[in-house]
C-alpha cells in the first residue's frame, strides 16, 4: 500500500534486527575463517606471488650481538695484531673505551665440503656448514639495542612497527587450525625493546606473536580438557538455553551460531598446547640429540626451545622465534667485557641444539621447506672495549640461513682484514627481509599494508633479494 509518495516499510528497524541477527554471528565466522582459507590459498599458491620453496621460517635470534670475528669470520691480519694499535679508523662506538687490536681467543678451521671457516665455539654446528648459506656482509643502521632490535624485527628502528613474524602471518595465514600462526619461544631473556620486537604494530591483532614457555607450563591458565571438563559443559549449557531462546523467540536462530565458540583459537589451544609440550612421544635418542639430558642448565632450556620449534612447524605453525635461555651467570651474546666466559657460555647453550635442530628437519625431510636463520642484532668490534671485550659493530656482522631454497655450502660477501666493516657484496636488513619473504614466496614491494595514507611494507622503500644464496 502506498499514500502519495510514501511506501510502507516492508520490515520495522525492530523486525530487521531479529530476523538478521544470525548474520551477526556469520560476519563473525567469517573472520575466524579468515586465517584458514589464507592458508589454504598460500598452500596452493593462490596467496603466494609465486611458488614458494618454504612454508615455514624459524629465527634462532642471538640476542645482544655475536661477535663475528669468534663465531663466523676468521682474520688471520686481526691474529696477527693483536694487542697493537688498530690501524684502521674507528667509527664511535656506544661506550668509546676502545683499546687495542683484539684477535679472537677461538681457533678457526674449515667443515663440510664447501670449506666454511668456523670457531671451535661451534663444534656441533660446524658440522651441518654444507646446508647454511653464511652472509658475512650483514649490516645494521643501529648500533644500540632497542633501535637494532626493532631494526632487525620490523624493518624499522623504532617502536610499534610489525614484525617479520606478522607480516609473514598476515601475508600467509596460518596452517595450524588449534594453534597461533607466529608462536615466539621465550627462552627467559626478552630483548631490549621488549614484546614490541614481535608484535603486529597496525597489521590485524591475528598475526600478532603468542608467547610460550619452553619449559614447564608454556602458557598460564592453559588447562588440558580434564581439568576443565566442567567449565566446559556449563559453556556448553549455557549456550544450548540461549539458542533456544533465541530460536524460541524470533523463529529465525541461525545453526552456525552455534559453531562460533568451537572456533576461539584460545579454546582449542587447551588441548593443542598441553600435546604440543609433552615430550614423552620423543625417542631417547632424539632428546639425547637435542641435548634435553645436557649438564649445562642453558643448553636443556635452548633443545627444548628447538625441539618445540620442530614439532611446532609440524604442526603447521608458520613462524617460530627463539630466545636466549636465561640462567644464572650467562647473560646475552654482549660482552663489554669477560668476552671469554661470556660468549663461551653463549655458545654452550645453543650449539647442540641448533645442530640438532637441523639434522633433525633434515631426516625428518622437513628442512626443504623450513628455512632456519640465524641472526643477532648487530656484531662486535674487533678492537677491544677495555682489555676484555668488545663493543657494538652494526658496520659488518654475519649471520646465516638453511633449508627451504637456500643454497647450502655458500659463503657470501665479505668483510675487511680486520672484519670490522662489509666491503664485499654488502647486505641491509631490508635486503634479508625481502630475501626470507621470498623464499616464502612473496613479492616483498607487493605485500602491502595501507596505514595513515601510505602502503607500508616490511621492506619500506628499499630491499633486494640476495640471489647469491639462492638455489
Amino acid at each position: 500500500m502506498h499514500c502519495g509518495r510514501f511506501l510502507n516499510a516492508p520490515l520495522t528497524r525492530r523486525q530487521l534486527l531479529q530476523r538478521s541477527a544470525g548474520g551477526f554471528g556469520a560476519l563473525a565466522l567469517a573472520g575466524l575463517h579468515a586465517d584458514v582459507a589464507r592458508a589454504e590459498q598460500s598452500s596452493s599458491s593462490g596467496r603466494s606471488h609465486f611458488a614458494p620453496k618454504a612454508r615455514n621460517v624459524i629465527f634462532l635470534y642471538m640476542d645482544g650481538g655475536p661477535s663475528q670475528v669468534d663465531t663466523f669470520d676468521p682474520k688471520p691480519r686481526l691474529q696477527a695484531e693483536h694487542g697493537q694499535p688498530f690501524k684502521m679508523r674507528m667509527e664511535p662506538t656506544q661506550f668509546n673505551d676502545n683499546g687495542l687490536t683484539l684477535g679472537s681467543p677461538w681457533k678457526f678451521a674449515k667443515h663440510g665440503q664447501c670449506g666454511m671457516g668456523v670457531s671451535e665455539l661451534f663444534p656441533h654446528v660446524a658440522q651441518c656448514a654444507d646446508e647454511m648459506a653464511l652472509i658475512r656482509s650483514m649490516t645494521s643502521e643501529f648500533s644500540e639495542h632497542t633501535s637494532a632490535n626493532y631494526f632487525l624485527h620490523t624493518g624499522a628502528g623504532i617502536q610499534g612497527r610489525p614484525s617479520a613474524g606478522a607480516w609473514t602471518i598476515y601475508g600467509l595465514g596460518s596452517e595450524s587450525q588449534n594453534l597461533p600462526g607466529f608462536v615466539v619461544l621465550n627462552g627467559g631473556l626478552i630483548p631490549p625493546g621488549g614484546i614490541d620486537n614481535f608484535g603486529n604494530g597496525y597489521l590485524p591483532a591475528s598475526s600478532q606473536a603468542s608467547l610460550l614457555r619452553p619449559r614447564g607450563e608454556a602458557i598460564a591458565n592453559v588447562a588440558s580438557r580434564e581439568q576443565v571438563a566442567a567449565q566446559i559443559d556449563a559453556k556448553l549449557n549455557l549456550r544450548r538455553r540461549l539458542d533456544g531462546f533465541v530460536a524460541e523467540r524470533f523463529a529465525h536462530a541461525d545453526p552456525i551460531e552455534s559453531a562460533i565458540a568451537n572456533y576461539e583459537l584460545a579454546f582449542r589451544m587447551q588441548a593443542a598446547v598441553p600435546e604440543l609440550t609433552d615430550l614423552s612421544s620423543e625417542t631417547a635418542a632424539t632428546k639425547k640429540l637435542y641435548g634435553l639430558d645436557a649438564e649445562f642448565e642453558p643448553t636443556r632450556t635452548f633443545a627444548a626451545e628447538c625441539l618445540l620449534a620442530r614439532r611446532l612447524v609440524e604442526r603447521g605453525v608458520r613462524f617460530v622465534e627463539l630466545t636466549c635461555p636465561a640462567a644464572a651467570g650467562v647473560d646475552r651474546w654482549d660482552q663489554h667485557s669477560k668476552l671469554i666466559p661470556g660468549h663461551r657460555d653463549n655458545a654452550r647453550a645453543v650449539d647442540q641444539p641448533i645442530a640438532a635442530l637441523l639434522m633433525d628437519l633434515k631426516a625428518r625431510g622437513m628442512l626443504d621447506e623450513t628455512v632456519v636463520w640465524w641472526s643477532g642484532e648487530f656484531g662486535r668490534t674487533p678492537f677491544a672495549q677495555g682489555s676484555d671485550g668488545r663493543d657494538h659493530n652494526p658496520f659488518g656482522f654475519s649471520c646465516w640461513l638453511a633449508g627451504g631454497g637456500v643454497r647450502g655450502g655458500t659463503i657470501y660477501g665479505s668483510t675487511d682484514e680486520y672484519g670490522y666493516k662489509a666491503v664485499e657484496d654488502r647486505v641491509e636488513m631490508h635486503d634479508l627481509h625481502a630475501t626470507l619473504l621470498h623464499l616464502l614466496g612473496i613479492d616483498h614491494e607487493r605485500l602491502t599494508y595501507r596505514f595513515s595514507g601510505r602502503d607500508m611494507r616490511l621492506t619500506d622503500v628499499a630491499g633486494r633479494v640476495v640471489q647469491g644464496i639462492l638455489a
